[in-house]
């Protein structure tokens, strides 16, 4: 079993201000740690729906969660699918933490990352969509420049673009992190190639437009006085995040409950680097 910090948990719980009888959506199970402390919360006469749209990962999920089995829904489905659910209205409180898992991670066949030799996969769901190696050796050398620049926040994007072209086909992970580290070497302690990989990511799973899915729909699935708590870790979903609580405070619909991101503590950091970039934003809906 994958180790699994979920990230913010207290701060998590805080701001949904869990009642015991409620129903709750918890929009990315992962491994289950949001989903088992939420439902830990909840009494025979409350429910949590745990959704997650990568299947593996919702399997531990309802692993690491059985205590609470009883009190819990596990759906698969991308953040778009949540509309067909039945829920408008209905929701006493949303979470989302956007980040991949360490299990996600440091899975070589899943291909998110380059601490392994693996295929060139990345999606979430392995059932559906094209791989990462997919549009790696069919795009046009200016969309995958493109992708890198604008998703990867990667200034050289373009270098990194046209190495990967003249490398065709790319093979594996580590070919491709060879591929960039060669194209633009090494300066400091982070790996050049994690912009890239961060990107084709991004690319494979359509993470912003799911992202621009669930920031529309969540405002109509969320009950009034309930709450929509997201978590993100990179500056492009916080700022999705924060200009749409700010379209909802502007027209009345919704209160900014944190008007800066809470952000994890030294301790937390400390015991799970990679929370150090999380960021929670929560509202709570007033119409």
């Amino acid at each position: 079993m994958a180790q699994h910090y979920p990230v913010l948990l207290a701060e998590s719980l805080e701001y949904l201000a869990i009642r015991p009888d409620g129903l709750y959506l918890d929009c990315t199970a992962g491994l289950g740690g949001h989903t088992a402390a939420i439902a830990a919360r909840l009494t025979a006469g409350g429910k949590l729906i745990s959704n997650d749209r990568d299947p593996e990962s919702l399997a531990m999920a309802r692993q690491n969660a059985a205590e609470w089995a009883e009190r819990i829904e596990f759906r698969q489905g991308a953040f778009s699918q949540l509309a067909k659910a039945g829920l408008q209205g209905r929701i006493d409180g949303l979470l989302a933490d956007l980040g991949v898992s360490r299990f996600q991670l440091t899975d070589p066949p899943r291909g998110f990352s380059f601490s392994a030799d693996g295929p060139l996969d990345m999606r979430m769901d392995q059932t559906q969509g094209i791989t990462a190696a997919d549009l790696l050796n069919h795009q046009a050398e200016k969309a995958i420049a493109d992708w890198i620049y604008q998703l990867g926040e990667e200034r050289r994007a373009r270098k990194i673009a046209g190495a990967i072209v003249r490398a065709r086909p790319i093979r594996s992970t580590l070919h491709l992190a060879g591929v960039v580290e060669r194209a633009v070497p090494r300066t400091g302690p982070i790996h050049p190639a994690t912009r890239t990989f961060m990107a084709l990511r991004m690319v494979v799973n359509r993470e912003q437009e799911e992202l621009d899915a669930l920031l529309e729909l969540a405002p109509s699935l969320v009950k009034q006085g309930g709450r929509i708590v997201i978590i993100s870790f990179m500056s492009l979903e916080d700022r999705k995040v924060k200009e749409k609580f700010r379209e909802l405070a502007r027209t009345e619909r919704g209160l900014i409950l944190t008007k800066k991101p809470i952000v994890p503590g030294d301790a937390e950091v400390r015991e799970n680097p990679p929370s150090r970039s999380a960021k929670l934003r929560a509202l709570e809906m007033l119409l």
